[in-house]
């Protein structure tokens, strides 16, 4: 499996167990350490320790292995090193603590959402510059009391 395959395996398993905020940074440009980071928040030490292991299990699942896993039994960051792919989980507020996305501004983004697919639509992902769109409602003319 490609180091690419493995993050985006990692992401979707994330989301399996409603992992949130989830981000895939390409850091092949930047470092030889790995090729990706997949960061994800959470809002619990249970929820935490299942997204790392649905993370585990379909890596497993496709033949992948762990080589460190750090933070599961405090599960405010857990870590799971699959040497090409580390994969992040965070406690939402550990992770605006430690903001490893500005420690890896050079990388490259690619955000995770949990958005069914438009039929025919192309797969798109959303820059950081990018704003939610907001739509603004009609105003519907008041009727007129005799």
């Amino acid at each position: 499996m490609t180091s690419k395959n493995l993050a985006k395996l990692v992401a979707q398993a994330a989301l399996s167990k409603k992992g949130f905020d989830i981000t895939i940074l390409d850091l092949r440009k930047v470092t030889t350490m790995t090729d990706y980071f997949v960061l994800c928040s959470v809002d619990s030490d249970t929820q935490a320790r299942a997204v790392a292991d649905a993370i585990k299990h379909e890596a497993t699942e496709r033949g992948e292995t762990t080589v460190r896993k750090e933070g599961y039994s405090e599960g405010r960051w857990v870590l799971l090193d699959f040497i090409d792919v580390v994969a992040h989980v965070f406690h939402k507020e550990t992770r605006e603590f430690y903001n490893i996305e500005k420690l890896w501004g050079d990388a490259k983004f690619e955000y995770v959402h949990d958005e069914p697919p438009m039929i025919g639509a192309p797969a798109r992902t959303r820059k950081k510059s990018e704003s939610a769109k907001t739509t603004k409602k009609k105003s519907v003319p008041k009727k007129r009391s005799k």
